[in-house]
């Protein structure tokens, strides 16, 4: 059964005849299927959404919304990208001191005019640190699902442009185009343009990016919610925090999320062992929640293949050898 969030949005686009809506919903409702593995149910449903198409397929013949999305002078691309968003809260397993300030800010976004009331804002500049695969670009995405908005995710490869000047030019379109709509935004790999300045192995162009940055944080009051990650932390410019309302914590995931990571990414699939298994678990210590993904989908590529019924500990192994010969 699709979760609350979800069909509480259909509800209200059926109702309202909003049809962009209701196809954001059906779509979001799709991928929940297949994420229970329950396929066939998600094909039904897709031929009724699409008459027989595919959603890859409707997605280019029917754009949900256009945007006049900012480009690179330089090369002509677009400086973001703008994507609907289709998980769920219900789908990141994280610290509870992290999922807690995750629900604290939805929860203070979707009470703005509570807060505004009493001349308060919500908070509209976070930043996620933490080591690579942590889900930071996935928490970016279930907030921005949580709060019915379109992500936007700045590209930084075509932000960072080779000619002079033009970086903090791009950055400064960025932040008018987002100010004057309502997006979550995600700036990933944050600390390409926000490393430390007096960092002497730099020139001095990347402090005047840092600079630019710093400026246009300090005077952003738009309508997007501002979201920054970064897998280095420690490289960032100690006045870039400053200007971030909250900073939430990504750690690698401890024996008790590792279980529950298991849990969530073997729904639906059938096993002959526990999740709490201490040689599995002590076996993938150390690793993210992106390795646990890549495991458990070789795993169970690999039963699928076999014909196998039951997914086995030693499939799960066999994939977790792989992913650690990846890594040397």
């Amino acid at each position: 059964m699709a979760n609350g969030k979800i069909l509480r949005q259909l509800f209200k686009a059926g109702t309202v005849g909003d049809p962009d809506a209701f196809r954001r919903a059906s779509e979001a409702i799709i991928e929940e299927e297949r994420q229970k593995q329950h396929h066939l149910l998600a094909n039904d449903l897709e031929k009724i959404l699409y008459g027989g198409g595919s959603i890859q397929d409707n997605k280019v013949k029917r754009p949900l919304l256009t945007y006049d999305i900012p480009i690179d002078k330089e090369r002509g691309l677009p400086l973001l990208d703008i994507r609907h968003p289709s998980r769920s809260l219900d789908e990141i397993i994280l610290p509870e001191s992290s999922i807690s300030m995750i629900e604290e800010l939805l929860e203070e976004h979707r009470r703005v005019d509570i807060l505004r009331s009493f001349g308060i804002k919500p908070s509209g500049k976070v930043i996620f640190f933490g080591p690579p695969g942590c889900g930071k670009t996935l928490a970016a995405e279930v907030i921005a699902f949580e709060l019915d908005k379109p992500l936007a995710i700045v590209r930084l490869d075509v932000l960072v442009s080779s000619f002079l000047g033009e970086t903090a030019a791009n950055l400064r379109k960025v932040f008018d185009f987002i100010a004057s709509n309502n997006f979550v935004v995600l700036f990933d790999e944050f600390d390409a343009i926000g490393k430390e300045r007096n960092d002497n192995s730099e020139h001095g162009e990347l402090r005047r990016v840092v600079n630019a940055v710093l400026q246009m944080m300090d005077s952003y009051d738009g309508l997007s919610l501002i979201l920054a990650a970064t897998n280095h932390e420690t490289i960032l410019d100690s006045a870039i925090w400053r200007r971030f309302d909250d900073s939430i914590e990504f750690p690698l995931p401890d024996r008790q999320i590792l279980n529950s990571l298991l849990k969530l990414k073997l729904r639906g699939v059938r096993r002959q062992f526990e999740t709490d298994d201490t040689e599995l678990l002590d076996s993938l210590e150390g690793k993210s929640g992106s390795d646990i993904e890549r495991v458990v989908r070789r795993a169970v590529k690999r039963m699928i293949l076999k014909g196998q019924e039951f997914l086995t500990i030693k499939e799960i192994r066999s994939a977790l050898k792989r992913e650690n010969s990846r890594n040397i």
